[in-house]
């Protein structure tokens, strides 16, 4: 019933603020010449109701993760565009009503032109109506400006980790993770290689990256698998598959053809000297102290995603282990099952993209893709486990970000409560 009740509300909320825009719109554009005037109306209800309804769907309907975060932020840019173009219908309209008393009142109007403009003059409603479209505009340009400036725009993260049981071996130790590389995107190998350098100057001990190699298909990665093998670190790199990994979102002539691309998947990571960790675990040693390093195949709660991941056998003669660290790809895992394991002290993912559009800061973020998955982008924490999502390092359909930027992450673990928690409890 509450969702019926939200539902009803943002309808009838951005209905409102349609009828409002149209019915400005046709005031000022009476005399305005342009193609498709006619249809212009029924143009604007046909994309307005369609992104409602994608709203909704992409809320409340199972659907690939793509669809979803394609109908959420082409909703929020033309909401975006709206809201900038409202403030100018609005005094517009204050305008008209200051003219219509003062008329009324048989009083002079000195602080509007005449009724009749001078050649030219523009009128002040239509001023006002072109600097709204100019306005709302803005929105469509920061597509265009993601694309040049933000798809390589790599940032590196440092995160801490605090980690009570760790042993002191690992105290200080340091950690990278990439994410959803997604290499069949990539359309500028030197700016690809820059990031990559860009995580080697921090000198991780060992490295994780957490699914989505490619889009589609393995010989996505024929042209980077040569920038992505200079991936090394002294305690080594481990891997996992993402959902865009198993070829399930490509058209196979047979399934041995689609099993044999992922074979050549996993031969990939094999030549980059990458670990791949599939529903097993590895021990960690440094000095005679070990740490367990787990991974899941994919495995997403959301839309239809392959469940492929088990983590009872990931888990698997690791009891005596004091640290498990997790690499499971689709964050909504952690909360579905993974929460379950309570010896599983951090579970790291990526697949979320922040949708490559939103806003984040030390202090703030924001996204659509919050409306489809509690957990998207940073530290979570329930109880005394964690969650990491890296927000990934390449990108898909859009071919840029906008706000949520390329992300390398840098984590150094300690040996110790987190002192945020502490002070809370004291």
């Amino acid at each position: 019933m509450q969702q019926v009740i939200t539902i009803i509300l943002i309808s009838a909320a951005i209905i409102a603020a349609d009828l409002y825009i149209i019915s400005g719109i046709r005031g000022a554009s009476k005399k305005w010449k342009f193609p498709f005037k006619k249809s212009f109306t029924r143009w604007y209800w046909g994309v307005s109701l369609f992104l409602l309804a994608g709203l909704f769907a992409s809320i409340y309907l199972k659907m690939s993760i793509g669809i979803k975060g394609a109908l959420l932020m082409i909703f929020f840019i033309v909401l975006a565009a709206k809201i900038l173009f409202l403030p100018f219908i609005f005094v517009d309209d204050i305008r008209r009503l200051i003219l219509f008393k003062a008329r009324k009142k048989n009083k002079p109007e000195p602080e509007f032109p005449a009724s009749e403009p001078a050649p030219n003059h523009i009128p002040r409603s239509e001023f006002l109506m072109k600097a709204g479209l100019l306005a709302g505009s803005l929105p469509m340009v920061s597509l265009g400006y993601g694309i040049v400036s933000g798809a390589y725009d790599y940032r590196v993260k440092h995160r801490t980790l605090y980690l009570p049981n760790l042993p002191k071996a690992f105290d200080g130790i340091k950690l990278g993770q990439l994410s959803d590389i997604h290499s069949g995107s990539f359309y500028n190998k030197k700016a690809v290689l820059g990031g990559v350098e860009m995580l080697l100057k921090e000198k991780p001990d060992f490295i994780f990256f957490t699914g989505d190699l490619v889009n589609n298909i393995a010989s996505e990665m024929r042209d980077y698998q040569d920038i992505f093998a200079k991936v090394k670190a002294p305690l080594g790199v481990y891997s996992s598959l993402g959902n865009h990994d198993y070829g399930d979102y490509a058209h196979w002539p047979t399934e041995a053809d689609k099993k044999r691309n992922l074979d050549d998947l996993k031969a990939t990571h094999k030549n980059m000297g990458w670990d791949l960790i599939l529903n097993s675990n590895r021990r960690l040693k440094v000095d005679g102290e070990e740490i367990g390093i787990l991974g899941v195949e994919n495995w997403g709660s959301l839309s239809r995603f392959p469940k492929y991941g088990r983590v009872d056998l990931a888990v698997k003669d690791t009891q005596d282990l004091p640290v498990k660290l997790l690499l499971s790809h689709d964050p909504s895992h952690w909360r579905a099952q993974v929460l379950d394991y309570k010896d599983i002290d951090v579970m790291f993912a990526g697949h979320t993209h922040g949708m490559q559009f939103g806003v984040q800061n030390r202090h703030f973020q924001w996204s659509p893709i919050q409306y489809v998955y509690k957990e998207w982008a940073g530290l979570y924490r329930e109880g005394n486990q964690q969650l990491y999502v890296n927000t990934g390092y390449g990108f898909l359909g859009y071919p840029g970000r906008i706000g949520i930027l390329p992300e390398i992450t840098i984590f150094t673990l300690k040996a110790s409560p987190d002192p945020s928690l502490k002070s809370k409890l004291s």
